[in-house]
């Protein structure tokens, strides 16, 4: 009996070392190590990828952002209202008639708000990402909407045009994703360039 207990503390013991070195390596070096590293080597995607203007955060290049008025880009709708605490889909199947309805309404809105046909209207100016928070909008999406952000700002089309050529992004490493524009990015550009009409 006196070996068992006497095991067991043994056993307990090595246990309690073996958890607190792995806490510290884990819990404490490892994470220091990592942070350490992408302070040093990509600072700004390291703190959120904040997005600037005159040395104030106006938002993250990587969640989207709500923007209401006729003066600005349009971002994809969010289910959540762009709330970064309700990530996630609307959880609509693509055939579900809820579905349906709201993606042929929006289609109907967001075509007689920049004045063109429903027709053109791309897919992603009328459903949802996956995380409710996407940033970006396709070029196609940009360009239907520079003639209302154009007229709205007092700014020449052809400006504005080209504020959203100078902000598409290509493909991912070349080959990943679709090209794509950062809303805030872009809107922000859009406000410097009103501002300075």
């Amino acid at each position: 009996m006196n070996t068992a207990v006497r095991n067991a503390a043994r056993l307990g013991w090595a246990a309690g070392r073996a958890l607190l070195a792995l806490t510290v390596l884990c819990g404490v070096l490892y994470p220091l190590a990592v942070t350490g590293v992408a302070q040093a080597a990509f600072p700004e995607k390291a703190n959120g990828s904040p997005v600037r203007v005159a040395g104030e955060e106006v938002g993250s290049a990587l969640i989207g952002q709500q923007w209401r008025g006729r003066k600005w880009f349009h971002g994809r709708p969010s289910h959540s209202g762009y709330d970064p605490r309700a990530t996630g889909s609307g959880q609509l199947g693509a055939s579900d008639p809820r579905l349906v309805a709201s993606v042929r309404e929006a289609r109907r809105k967001v075509a007689e708000l920049n004045g063109v046909p429903p027709a053109v209207v791309p897919p992603d100016a009328v459903t949802g990402s996956g995380s409710a928070l996407d940033p970006h909008i396709s070029p196609r999406y940009a360009k239907i909407q520079s003639a209302r952000v154009a007229r709205a700002n007092r700014l020449p089309a052809q400006a504005v045009r080209a504020l959203v050529a100078a902000h598409t992004e290509g493909r991912g490493a070349g080959f990943l994703g679709e090209e794509h524009v950062n809303v805030l990015k872009l809107n922000v550009a859009v406000r410097a360039a009103a501002a300075s009409r």
